[in-house]
């Protein structure tokens, strides 16, 4: 994780539009990609004079829309497979798959679009989207919507504030891709745990 993270930060280094394009796509698939080690110094830079705020804003929200678009194409054709076949490892049955599919294309477009702006659900709220089959259409324009928001957010706060908060964002990466890994992990056991529990019966 360490040496990648390194990597990550030689990148940002000599940041440009298409380093930062590849970086946000790295970001919305599964790599543990911090947006806020790509956006913010790219807004410093900015500030600078080196890159256009609203360019680098609009690389990163392209460049979220494919990473994104790669895991729900993964969901799209795995994932549903995947469950159906093997979710009794996880308990997940059939029943449990189509409740949860249900659940999530009630609220898919809210999901989609909020999803952007959380840690670690960034990273993954494009696979239950295409795993559950939500229309292409809808996912790629809220998704296009809410990243490139996210990336203009963190751009603003590179632009206006600059070295001090590279310096904090930088000072917490490592910890921040050993934070997503155990969220994830976190929450894969407590939804595990609360499909297990019974459910209360309601009295007569």
């Amino acid at each position: 994780m360490s040496g990648f993270i390194d990597w990550i930060n030689a990148v940002v280094q000599h940041l440009g539009y298409t380093e930062i394009f590849f970086l946000m796509a790295l970001e919305s698939s599964l790599f543990p990609v911090p947006s806020e080690l790509v956006m913010i110094p790219a807004g410093y830079r900015a500030a600078q004079g080196a890159l256009d705020p609203w360019l680098a804003t609009l690389a990163g929200g392209a460049g979220s829309l494919l990473g994104a678009s790669a895991n729900y194409l993964l969901g799209r054709t795995v994932g549903r497979v995947f469950l159906l076949r093997y979710g009794k490892w996880f308990l997940i049955n059939e029943a449990k798959y189509h409740e949860a599919e249900r659940l999530f294309l009630q609220n898919a477009n809210l999901a989609t679009f909020v999803g952007r702006f959380i840690p670690v659900i960034r990273h993954l709220i494009s696979l239950p989207a295409g795993t559950f089959g939500m229309a292409l259409l809808p996912f790629a324009l809220l998704t296009t919507l809410g990243a490139t928001m996210w990336c203009g957010v963190l751009v603003a706060l590179g632009f206006h504030l600059g070295e001090p908060v590279i310096r904090s964002v930088t000072g917490y990466t490592h910890l921040l891709g050993y934070a997503a890994i155990g969220l994830s992990l976190v929450f894969a056991v407590w939804f595990l745990l609360r499909r297990q529990s019974p459910k209360t019966e309601k009295a007569p």
